[in-house]
């Protein structure tokens, strides 16, 4: 039986950390709108990689054991650093770094060869309180500022969101941008078997270590089709607000685009043919930031309305979570390379949390082809 392109349809295991639904995105038995109204993402986290929504005492300690982990090997500091060529010329962008300094975090881990559970969650630990100051002091480099406190990681009276931000601009974040990132954070941490997390799960069945699954993660998260559609819904946006601003409207740019059949970024999911519930939680906050910030963002989260407007009238295609995230974060000044940098420090809980599972009930996981090849050819005919 011929099977269907990207293994659409087609279930491929059991978990109990996720289930993606048309009406409902549901971690571990919690609606992803109820955790955005009510968590944090350090709570979130905790039941992403512990599996139970955690009590005052546990958080406490869940939060410091993050803090604690928060700094980076002299090591990859020096590694990001010799990054920064890279970067600036195009060769690496930021999910290329940051993939191999997970790498390399790896070599340095003392329990990096260990899938025993408790090594396993111990490194999940690790890798979630290092990411967010990664892509930080990546940024640093990038901008040829001084890393914000290297020793530390950040600020240890700062949250995981406002840290993330206040190591990426060596400013404190406002109330309402931690807000945002930190629900962001949350809806992006885990998908069940998406592309990035798939990859990770197969790479755990060969009883590969948690660096390894998570490297390899990060490689499948980087492409345009994946994590890195927020960075392609911006630029798309940025090419809107120009023809905007020549043309004041929006439909003779969606009509070319139209005609030339080009995917639009940002549309469309897999699994949520009637619109990803995701989109709104994060459009409405990032709108609330827009306003905050000046004329010119509401100007953009007009234009990226009505494009979602003729997006729904004319093709009955809805946003999902990645077009809202491009506006937000380019609202918040990050810089677009990034984008999927940041999707990364809330994945790695779910990736985590997948690696774990494979391990703990592992069988390797090894599909069949369906050959569409010649038959019957002889080598000396």
């Amino acid at each position: 039986m011929a099977a269907k392109g990207g293994l659409e349809g087609i279930t491929a295991g059991d978990t109990a950390i996720c289930s993606v639904e048309q009406g409902a995105l549901i971690y571990r038995g919690y609606e992803i709108a109820d955790l955005a109204a009510h968590a944090t993402f350090e709570e979130v986290a905790f039941l992403l990689l512990i599996g139970h929504q955690p009590s005052g005492d546990e958080l406490d300690q869940f939060r410091a054991e993050l803090v604690a982990e928060r700094p980076i090997p002299q090591q990859v500091t020096d590694y990001l650093r010799s990054a920064g060529p890279m970067l600036k010329s195009g060769t690496a962008v930021p999910m290329d770094v940051l993939r191999t300094a997970v790498s390399l975090l790896g070599n340095l881990d003392p329990q990096s060869q260990d899938i025993s559970a408790d090594a396993n969650l111990a490194k999940s630990k690790r890798l979630t309180a290092k990411m967010p100051t990664i892509i930080g002091q990546m940024q640093n480099v990038i901008d040829g500022r001084d890393l914000v406190e290297p020793a530390t990681g950040g600020d240890a009276t700062l949250g995981h969101a406002a840290n993330l931000l206040y190591l990426m601009t060596g400013q404190k974040p406002s109330a309402a941008r931690t807000r945002v990132m930190d629900v962001s954070l949350i809806l992006y941490a885990e998908h069940d078997y998406n592309a990035s997390t798939f990859t990770s799960r197969v790479i755990a069945a060969t009883m590969s270590d948690m660096h390894g699954a998570v490297t390899g993660a990060i490689a499948a998260l980087k492409g345009s089709l994946h994590g890195g559609a927020n960075e392609a819904a911006m630029k798309m946006l940025k090419e809107v607000m120009v023809y905007e601003a020549e043309h004041h409207e929006v439909q003779g740019w969606m009509d070319t685009a139209f005609a030339e059949k080009r995917k639009l970024m940002g549309f469309g999911h897999r699994v949520y043919k009637n619109g990803d519930h995701r989109a709104g939680i994060l459009h409405k906050l990032g709108r609330e930031v827009a306003e905050e910030v000046g004329p010119e963002m509401v100007r953009l989260f007009d234009i990226g309305e009505q494009v979602q407007t003729i997006m729904s009238e004319q093709k009955g295609i809805f946003p999902n979570v990645d077009y809202p995230c491009g506006m937000t974060y380019f609202s918040m000044g990050i810089p677009v390379p990034q984008y999927t940098s940041i999707f990364v420090a809330s994945r790695i809980t779910g990736w985590c949390a997948h690696v774990m599972e494979q391990h703990a009930n592992n069988r390797l996981i090894r599909p069949i082809a369906n050959y569409i090849g010649p038959n019957d050819l002889t080598w000396n005919g």
